[in-house]
């Protein structure tokens, strides 16, 4: 019965939060209360870290919370929270300053409620609901023609990702004869599946999962996005393209045919590599990120396809944590004058090689049974040497950094293990690869870095030049999603002088 109070409470500061934020709609509300609305953010944030700690699974009606479902609802309340404190300042004057807190409000609202909601409508419909107001948001910009045409261009495929979700929950419902996720996933209702339905709907969840998260082939709109505000980028890159590995956790049972595991590796590892090489390649800071957003959600979903829900849901926490830091403080990335800047001499990256090498080692000797490990230890000592070696380049704040590294990977991996508590709880059977397909994901894995240095040594040779250039067309916009001199400006400018 606690467990009860503890969700509709939750629901309750959803609700007043909805409240306040169609408020902002009305042209007459005083701009000094968008404070009221951004401090009212705190109250679902508040409502699930306390349902986190006491309530644990637990339902109600169509809504159902386990510890993942608490920990996204608080991820995403706290971090929209950060968004809207900063949007604030930053958005101040523009001309729909207050239809981008309802709709900040509104999107990831409806994202949280994806992850709460047991019946499979409900979590078909709410899929999309967070997707179209990703799209509202682009589109305010009614002045700037690239805009628009992005809106346009994400409407699309997003649309597409909602169908796909769709039909799948539909199928499924009908098949199964049950409308709540938990009971229509058991082992005994999916036994009721011909090979050929599981494939199919295999197939259409992961074409939902990579439309969201910017895979290849439907990378474009992602590349394109540049064009939104910061604080809207900040939103997207943080909440909205990781959704495709929570929807295929909370698939999981379903989305178990070796097959379907495959196809998603393969578009996934496609996505890394040309993200990684568009990333490096850009000199537009903004679409850095963008294409690195790519790569990491490849990895992600790299993790889904090897079983290892657990690291890819701690992986995409973490990713929002860290993608959201970067695009708020994208306009500090120009070195100040007078400021300490990097070492000129000595190197460390032969300690920092030594310290991934054996972090990555001893992470893999702990557990070697459980699903994409030696992945895990590959990316965690890899990132380890990097994050060493930058560290310790910078004269400012390295321990700090490296502190806060080690405090993150600590708690990740205690949350990884709960995870994984919670879906040795679950009826049917999660999906276990087979150890040469991990071994190839390695493999693989370690022919492309290799591949990557070796290409980075030879700059100058044919083959390099072909691939850098390639990576350059991949990573630029079409033409109708830039301009070189903004049209908008000189609306502005005429508006001005008409006024005077």
């Amino acid at each position: 019965m606690a467990a009860q109070w503890f969700i509709w409470g939750w629901l309750a500061a959803v609700a007043i939060v909805f409240i306040s934020a169609a408020a902002w709609l009305h042209p007459r509300m005083p701009e000094r209360y968008v404070h009221v609305h951004v401090w009212l953010l705190l109250l679902p944030g508040a409502a699930a870290a306390a349902g986190w700690i006491g309530a644990g699974n637990a339902e109600a009606g169509p809504w159902r919370f386990d510890a993942v479902s608490w920990l996204v609802a608080v991820y995403i309340s706290l971090l929209s929270w950060a968004i809207q404190r900063f949007a604030v300042r930053y958005l101040h004057g523009d001309r729909a300053y207050r239809r981008y807190f309802s709709l900040l409000t509104w999107t990831v609202s409806a994202a949280s409620l994806t992850w709460a909601s047991g019946d499979m409508r409900l979590v078909a419909v709410c899929w999309g609901l967070p997707l179209m107001g990703l799209v509202a948001l682009t589109a305010l910009k009614k002045e700037w023609r690239p805009a628009q045409f992005v809106a346009r261009q994400m409407a699309v495929v997003f649309s597409l990702s909602w169908l796909a979700v769709v039909i799948a929950a539909v199928w499924l419902g009908t098949a199964a004869g049950e409308w709540q996720l938990a009971s229509a996933l058991s082992a005994e209702r999916l036994a009721r599946l011909d090979a050929w339905e599981k494939a199919v709907m295999n197939g259409l969840l992961i074409l939902a999962a990579i439309i969201p998260a910017g895979q290849w082939p439907f990378h474009r709109w992602l590349m394109e996005s540049a064009v939104t505000p910061t604080p809207v980028s900040a939103v997207m890159h943080a909440g909205l393209v990781n959704a495709g590995g929570l929807l295929l956790w909370r698939f999981s049972p379903l989305f178990s045919g070796t097959g379907a595991h495959i196809a998603l590796f393969v578009i996934s590892f496609c996505s890394i590599l040309i993200g990684m090489g568009i990333s490096l390649v850009q000199a537009d800071y903004k679409r850095q990120l963008v294409a690195s957003t790519m790569a990491q959600m490849g990895v992600m979903l790299v993790q889904c396809a090897l079983g290892a829900y657990g690291a890819a849901v701690v992986h995409l926490v973490l990713h929002g944590l860290f993608k959201a830091t970067l695009f708020l403080q994208s306009g500090s990335v120009v070195p100040r004058v007078g400021r300490a800047g990097l070492r000129k001499t000595g190197s460390s990256w032969p300690g920092g090689i030594i310290l991934g090498v054996l972090l990555g080692w001893a992470f893999w000797q702990a557990a070697p049974h459980e699903p994409a490990r030696l992945l895990s230890a590959l990316l965690l000592g890899a990132s380890a040497a990097v994050a060493w070696g930058r560290l310790a380049d910078f004269r400012e704040g390295r321990w700090m950094g490296l502190a806060a590294v080690a405090v993150l990977a600590f708690g990740s991996e205690t949350v990884r293990h709960q995870f994984l508590t919670l879906l040795g709880q679950g009826e049917a059977t999660v999906f276990v690869p087979p150890a040469a397909f991990e071994w190839t994901v390695g493999v693989l894995f370690a022919m492309a870095a290799l591949t990557a240095a070796w290409l980075a040594n030879r700059r100058t040779s044919a083959l390099a030049v072909r691939v850098y250039m390639h990576l350059v067309h991949l990573g630029e916009p079409r033409p109708a999603a830039m301009e070189a001199h903004p049209r908008y400006l000189a609306s502005y400018l005429k508006e001005g002088m008409a006024h005077e």
